[in-house]
């Protein structure tokens, strides 16, 4: 009984050490969100994320910190962590899902991808498909995307006044490098 624990045990170390999880490499994120309206473009900017990438499965989570967000101008990140995001309340973004192409991630190179999954914020969950690139450069990976979101879709109010200030779908661009997990 002891030596099918052993080889259990010897299994599970073996299949986590080819498991081949990665992380974010520090200050090599970068979301940012851009809302076009009439009156006044608005842009924020957020370079921290956690993001864990598991090669074998493809899975992907990344949990992001609303209140990261930072504006040209302090009122306006104000009204964002007050008014809209509800940041006390609502303070992460959290998106968990999986690569649906099958790629091969030995292989270096550029591969389109779409990536489908749960959204939450503020409060909604909501079935995405965001459409990205994934690149293999030497032992690291580089996810890229662009996407929109509709304010809407997530239970964001915005006050009358405002309404031609902020537009109604934002351009979301995520940016990362990857390394390997307790890479040595």
């Amino acid at each position: 009984m002891k030596n099918v624990f052993s080889v259990f045990g010897l299994t599970l170390l073996l299949l986590n050490a080819k498991a081949q999880i990665y992380t974010a490499k520090a200050g090599a994120t970068s979301i940012t969100f851009f809302s076009e309206a009439p009156l006044e473009n608005i842009e924020a900017v957020n370079k921290g994320a956690s993001v864990v990438f598991r090669a074998s499965t493809a899975d992907i989570q990344i949990g992001i910190s609303i209140q990261n967000f930072k504006f040209k101008n302090g009122l306006m990140e104000e009204h964002f962590n007050e008014n809209y995001m509800e940041t006390e309340k609502y303070p992460k973004c959290i998106f968990k899902g999986k690569i649906n192409e099958a790629i091969d991630y030995n292989k270096e190179g550029e591969n389109k991808v779409t990536v489908s999954g749960k959204m939450e914020m503020h409060g909604v969950t909501k079935d995405v498909t965001i459409p990205g690139i994934i690149t293999k450069v030497g032992e690291e990976y580089k996810l890229d995307c662009t996407f929109k979101i509709k304010i809407t879709d997530y239970n964001i109010k915005v006050p009358s006044m405002y309404v031609k200030n902020i537009a109604e779908e934002v351009t979301v661009t995520f940016k990362t490098t990857l390394e390997q997990m307790n890479k040595k």
